[in-house]
C-alpha cells in the first residue's frame, strides 16, 4: 500500500525539499501547510497514513505544532505523527508522548541529512512505532535525574541498549546496531529494566513509554 503523508512547515523551501525526497521513494505527499490550521484540516479531509509536523509554526512559533500533534493524536487517531524540532524542546514534547508511544516520532531537523535513517524512521512511525532522536536520547540519559545512582549502575552495553531503546528500535534492530543476538539484546534490556526499578519489561512500544515516563524529569531540566 503507497504511504500517504501530508507535511507542514511554514519554510516553503524545506516542505518542497521533504515532498522531493518522499516522492523519489515513492511516498505520496497528499497535501503541504504551512500553518497548524491548515494541517488539521488537510489530516481531516485527506485522512494520511502520516503528518510530518514543524513544532514551532505560525502565528506564535511556539506550539502551535505541538498543540496540532496532540489534537490529531485524539481526534485522528490512525495518523501517526513525526514531530520536526529545529532545537531540542522539553516538556512540551514530552506531553504529547505521555499520551502513548506508538504511530509517534521526534527528530531533530538536522537528522534530515541523514536520508536513510530519516527515511527509517519514517516508515517506523509510519507502520505504528516509535522514532526518537538520538541527541535527545542522549539528553535523556545523561542529565541529571533523581535516580543517577541506578542510571549508573548500568554497564557500558546496557547503557547501549538503553539509548537504542529509547531510541524506538526494536530488539532486532538493537542487535543489528550492536552485533548482538537478540536473545542477548533481551537480556541487556531486562537488566535494564531490574536496575532501573521498572516493572517487567513490557512489550513493544510500552517499554518505550515506561522508560520515557522514568527518564522524563531529566527531559524537564
Amino acid at each position: 500500500m503507497n504511504l500517504r503523508v501530508v507535511l507542514a512547515d511554514d519554510s516553503a523551501v524545506l516542505r518542497e525539499g521533504i515532498a522531493g525526497l518522499l516522492h523519489d521513494e515513492g511516498i505520496e505527499v497528499v497535501g503541504q501547510a504551512a500553518d497548524a490550521q491548515a494541517l488539521l484540516r488537510l489530516v481531516g479531509e485527506r485522512r494520511p497514513d502520516l503528518a510530518v509536523v514543524d513544532i514551532r509554526m505560525p502565528p506564535t512559533h511556539t506550539t502551535e505544532g505541538i498543540e496540532a500533534a496532540l489534537t490529531i493524536r485524539r481526534c485522528f487517531p490512525s495518523t501517526a505523527v513525526l514531530l520536526l524540532s529545529q532545537y531540542v524542546e522539553t516538556e512540551n514534547v514530552m506531553n504529547v508522548f505521555a499520551g502513548g508511544t506508538a504511530g509517534l516520532g521526534y527528530l531533530l531537523k538536522d537528522r534530515l541529512s541523514d536520508i536513510d535513517g530519516f527515511l527509517g524512521s519514517l516508515h517506523r512511525v509510519a507502520a505504528g512505532g516509535t522514532a526518537i532522536d538520538p541527541d535527545v536520547v542522549g539528553r535523556l540519559v545523561s542529565r541529571p535525574h533523581r535516580d543517577r545512582v541506578a542510571l549508573d549502575e548500568l554497564s557500558p552495553r546496557e547503557r547501549e541498549v538503553l539509548t537504542l531503546l529509547v531510541e524506538g528500535r526494536s530488539d532486532r534492530a538493537i542487535g543489528a546496531a550492536l552485533s548482538l543476538g537478540e536473545r542477548t539484546v533481551g537480556a541487556h534490556v531486562r537488566a535494564v529494566f531490574d536496575k532501573l526499578g521498572l516493572p517487567p519489561e513490557p512489550d513493544g512500544h510500552h517499554r518505550v513509554l515506561a522508560v520515557l515516563a522514568y527518564l522524563g524529569p531529566a527531559l524537564r531540566n
